[in-house]
């Protein structure tokens, strides 16, 4: 099952390290594949890399597209820590 979701960047330091480990950390607990996307540029939800390299910062849509028996649990989880602006991580 395929599930997109979207959410707005609101932390002041955007996609840095610590927000794309807790990104991948939380992908990689699900067993769905994870795509992120941040304008035209798409990338694998579960490279740190790759995500580093959005360079996406506050105010900028993040847009998650999970395909797996987990997808919907994953999309939710990863749209309510970025509206948490990463809560818990600095």
């Amino acid at each position: 099952m395929r599930v997109e979701g979207e959410a707005v960047i609101c932390n002041e330091s955007g996609l840095h390290a610590r927000p794309c480990h807790a990104v991948v950390s939380l992908a990689l607990a699900h067993a769905s594949e994870l795509r992120v996307a941040c304008g035209e540029r798409e990338v694998n939800g579960k490279s740190i890399l790759e995500l580093m390299t959005l360079g996406a910062s506050k105010g900028t849509t993040l847009r998650f597209s999970a395909d797996g028996s987990d997808a919907e649990a994953l999309v939710a989880a990863l749209v309510s820590l970025v509206e948490s602006g990463f809560s818990g991580v600095s």
